[in-house]
This record gives C-alpha cells, sequence and structure tokens, in this order.
C-alpha cells in the first residue's frame, strides 16, 4: 500500500460550486477521503474562491467551470499562477472536449462530470490522491479520436518538415521520451522510480522539464499535447 506521502494531499479541501445539491454531495464524497467536515470549505464564487484560497491555501480545490461572477477556466489558471501547491480538479456538466483540454492547459489536473454516479466520482478522487491525472472516459475517447485524426491530416511531407511549428522547438532527451511513455500509461512518479531503478526526485526533475517543454502544468495535458505533437 502507498504510503500517506505518496499521495497527493487532500487536506484541506475547497469545493468551489453554486449547486447546493451539487455542494453537499462533492462534500460527502471528499469527507469519505479528508476525515472531518472542518478539512472541507465549501464557496460559490470566483471571488469567494480566491479569498479562500489566499488565506486557507487548501492543497486541492474542485472547481465548477460555470460560476456565477465568472468562468472556473480562469479560476484555475488564477490558482496554478499564484498558489501552484493547490491542486485543482475540474468538475463539470460540460461535456465538451474544448472546455477540458482548456481546462487542462490552465493547470487541472484532471476534468470530472457531474453526471457520473458517485462510485466512479469517488474511484476518480482515489485515483487523483494517489497521484494519477484523469479525465472523464468518455471526453479522453473523443479528445484521442480527434488528436488521431489531426495526426492523419497532418501526415504530409510539408507538415513533417522541421518547420512544422508543433515539433520545433519539441526536444525530449532519451530519458525524458521513457518517462512519458510510463506517464502516458498512468504510472505514478514513485512507481516509476520502481520501474527505472531512479529516485522519485530525480523522476520530479524530468517530469518538470517534461512539463516545461510541452508549455503544460499536469500530466494529463502532458499526455494530450504530446499525443497532438506525435511524441506518444
Amino acid at each position: 500500500m502507498d504510503s500517506t506521502e505518496e499521495h497527493v494531499a487532500f487536506r484541506p479541501a475547497l469545493i468551489v460550486e453554486d449547486d447546493e445539491a451539487t455542494q453537499h454531495r462533492l462534500a460527502r464524497l471528499l469527507l469519505e477521503l479528508v476525515g472531518t467536515a472542518d478539512d472541507v470549505t465549501v464557496v460559490s464564487s470566483v471571488a469567494a474562491a480566491k479569498a479562500v484560497v489566499s488565506s486557507l491555501k487548501p492543497r486541492l480545490a474542485l472547481v465548477d467551470i460555470g460560476l456565477p461572477d465568472g468562468s472556473g477556466l480562469e479560476l484555475i489558471d488564477w490558482v496554478e499562477t499564484h498558489h501552484p501547491d493547490t491542486t485543482t480538479v475540474a468538475i463539470s456538466a460540460w461535456g465538451h472536449e474544448e472546455v477540458a483540454l482548456a481546462a487542462l492547459r490552465s493547470g487541472a489536473v484532471g476534468y470530472l462530470m457531474k453526471e457520473r454516479d458517485d462510485v466512479e466520482l469517488r474511484a476518480a478522487l482515489q485515483s487523483i490522491r494517489r497521484g494519477g491525472a484523469l479525465i472523464d472516459p468518455l471526453l479522453a475517447r473523443r479528445i484521442l479520436a480527434h488528436v488521431s485524426l489531426a495526426s492523419r491530416d497532418d501526415a504530409t511531407p510539408a507538415v513533417a518538415t522541421t518547420d512544422s511549428p508543433a515539433k520545433r522547438d519539441i526536444s525530449l532527451s532519451e530519458r525524458e521520451s521513457e518517462i512519458l511513455q510510463f506517464v502516458a500509461r498512468g504510472f505514478s512518479n514513485r512507481e516509476i522510480a520502481n520501474l527505472t531503478s531512479l529516485s522519485r526526485f530525480t523522476i520530479e526533475g524530468y517530469t518538470k522539464s517534461i512539463y516545461r517543454k510541452l508549455a503544460v502544468s499536469s500530466r494529463t495535458a502532458a499526455v494530450f499535447e504530446a499525443k497532438a505533437m506525435g511524441l506518444l
């Protein structure tokens, strides 16, 4: 079993959601993971969320996309910029792949759909807690289908030249490419360290380098960007 230090910290946790029924549902699911009600704060707006993040510095924030005073995408980007130690997960009723990709590029480590039942959402949160990066399976299939189609459409000599904007500045080392493959298969940093006989801190250094080169800030976004660029 993974030790506590290997998990993504969920305490304290913040829920940013304006629907009361969904607030109660998400709070109940989080309580199963964090333990006490004191560890879960619920707000219903972007402004309130920024105030809580600044003062409480939560380790986890579940963020709805459509909020009464702004976009959850803007909030996720703000958290990533000003409080990068807070892990953000988008949870929404919007099943559009463009929105999901925007959330991932803004810094979210996952994109979950409210329509999923409690068992599925609980399993997704548990996976994120173990260091995984989750996107709703239906959206993931749509995004991968688009990436595959785009790759076929772009498979021409003109695009494959060194002038290609997608690949021009991307150069991964052999070790980075190896680690990216493990990331794409869903392995955590600790698991990759065990498989490669490297330390977890070394793996974290490689993953940060990969994020920087791909201009992303999460494992899920790295996988999708790498697939779009033909690196996976």
